[in-house]
């Protein structure tokens, strides 16, 4: 018998985690308290590594069409460039970011996880659970008001920064809320001097602006209104964002037709843990953070990614190592937490109130960002290709030839992706009779298509989420197969 998953919330995250896990062939069922889905464009970034984790199931082709590709992200002060990130640079099919609003993005998943035989249940609240040695018991409450009991194997709470999940653990969620009031805004726009493949930041003396081009005409633009002082102001008006838009951008720019605006303040705030027992936690229910980068969508649908094929492992009993489900949190953890400090550093260097401090960052940035290793870093850093676990749990031998386990390898354009089977298992990139002899003493945890060697001489074990877990020379296959114990000695064991 298979378990089944519940997952509590249904935006790109919980749709993320609910893909992954149906896929897999794993029950699962995703519950939104929300009676509707919103139409406004919220998160619009889709990075490089988030692309090439969709393609697995066939996501990526359609959000391709409908997005816009930026591959160039520009810093500037005035008319002067501080900075220019490309990204078209980028080790990747898909070298740049895809603006498509958050809505459009959701659309894409809802068809793909239909498609699969799950749908989202919209209107359906979670009100309590108790967790017990063989599962997880719920107390729901359906549109209608009616309130039921039911029994799921793992819980999964995907339902945001006010999670109730995370508030029902009793979880911390440690951190702090900035100081500041932002706004953001989407807007019918002229007279930008940057080509749609191209998103500008200006820095002035009076706060930050960013443009982020959505479609011919149609911009995100988003801005700081400077400190807090009490509530949260209400959207300023098209004439005040007009007038943000005049004061601090490069002029000409002429804002119409108003499609959604909202303010906010930014909270950098994460859990300890992402698993408490048979409960996790993913997207903003685990970590929230500035959206100086645009990482916060996507650091939480690579959760999914990260989380779904080691639970779809031990749901159906392929391999139940103790350390499968335990390095999520380790792995993921890390993640998040350089997210927040990474996002926190850029929204501070663009907000500096003194402006002997703002001449000073802008000489510094202009001389630091310049640098050709520092230009490639911050382009691996923001489309998320350098994400990696080099300290986690699962990883194995190394060769002295191969990347590093825990390090991504990039998907090859026109290959089907690393993992992207109905069946969470390791592929393998050997020579055939090496293939075969590691294949036959753990079918049950390898695909059977194996791949080239990617190096000549080289035993290359790839994670279902396509980073490296081993690496052995073709003489020592012996080293695969004893990393493989790991999980098959294991059999029988799930927490």
């Amino acid at each position: 018998m298979t378990d089944s998953v519940l997952i509590i919330g249904a935006g790109p995250v919980g749709l993320t985690m609910a893909l992954e896990l149906a896929r897999f062939q794993v029950p699962v069922r995703l519950i939104d308290k929300m009676t509707e889905r919103s139409d406004t464009s919220r998160a619009v970034v889709l990075w490089s590594r988030t692309l090439e984790l969709l393609d697995r199931i066939g996501a990526t082709c359609d959000l391709l069409g409908i997005g816009n590709r930026v591959s160039v992200a520009n810093i500037l002060s005035g008319h002067r460039l501080i900075s220019c990130v490309d990204f078209s640079g980028v080790d990747s099919p898909y070298p740049f970011a895809l603006m498509v609003p958050q809505c459009d993005t959701e659309s894409v998943l809802e068809r793909h996880l239909q498609r699969l035989g799950v749908r989202s249940e919209l209107g359906v609240e979670l009100l309590a659970f108790d967790q017990h040695d063989d599962g997880v018991t719920v107390q729901l409450r359906s549109p209608d008001g009616h309130e039921t009991s039911e029994r799921f194997g793992w819980l999964i709470g995907c339902d945001g920064a006010h999670s109730l999940t995370r508030h029902r653990l009793g979880l911390k969620f440690g951190g702090k809320t900035l100081d500041s009031d932002w706004t953001l805004g989407d807007f019918h726009m002229t007279g930008s001097p940057f080509p749609l493949s191209e998103l500008a930041t200006y820095w002035h003396e009076d706060g930050v602006i960013i443009f982020l081009p959505m479609a011919p005409g149609r911009y995100r633009v988003v801005a700081n209104l400077g400190p807090s002082t009490g509530d949260a102001p209400a959207p300023p008006s098209i004439e005040h964002f007009q007038q943000i838009v005049d004061t601090r951008g490069p002029g000409g720019l002429v804002l119409t037709n108003p499609l959604w605006t909202t303010t906010f303040r930014i909270n950098e705030r994460q859990v300890e843990t992402y698993r408490a027992g048979r409960v996790f936690l993913a997207g903003d229910a685990a970590h929230v953070h500035s959206p100086a980068g645009g990482q916060g969508m996507n650091t939480g649908m690579q959760d999914a990614c990260n989380l779904a094929w080691k639970l779809a492992m031990v749901c159906r009993h392929i391999a139940t190592a103790p350390v499968l489900l335990d390095s999520y949190s380790l792995e993921r953890h890390p993640v998040g937490a350089a997210v927040i400090e990474t996002a926190g550093r850029l929204t501070k260097a663009a907000t500096l109130r003194h402006r002997a401090a703002q001449h000073i960052r802008n000489f510094v940035a202009h001389a630091v960002m310049g640098l050709a290793p520092v230009q490639r870093a911050m382009a691996q850093s923001m489309t998320e290709i350098a994400v990696g676990y080099p300290h986690s749990p699962l990883n194995g031998q190394a060769s002295p030839v191969s990347p590093k386990p825990g390090a991504r390898l990039c998907p090859i354009a026109g290959e089907i992706p690393f993992g992207a089977g109905n069946a969470p298992l390791f592929n393998l990139c050997a020579a055939p009779d090496t293939a075969a002899k590691i294949i036959a003493g753990h079918p049950s945890l390898i695909e059977p298509t194996v791949r080239p060697a990617a190096m000549t001489g080289s035993i290359l074990l790839v994670r279902p989420d396509g980073y490296l877990a081993a690496a052995a020379a073709d003489g020592d296959w012996r080293q695969i197969t004893a990393y493989l114990e790991r999980f098959a000695a294991a059999a029988g064991e799930t927490h």
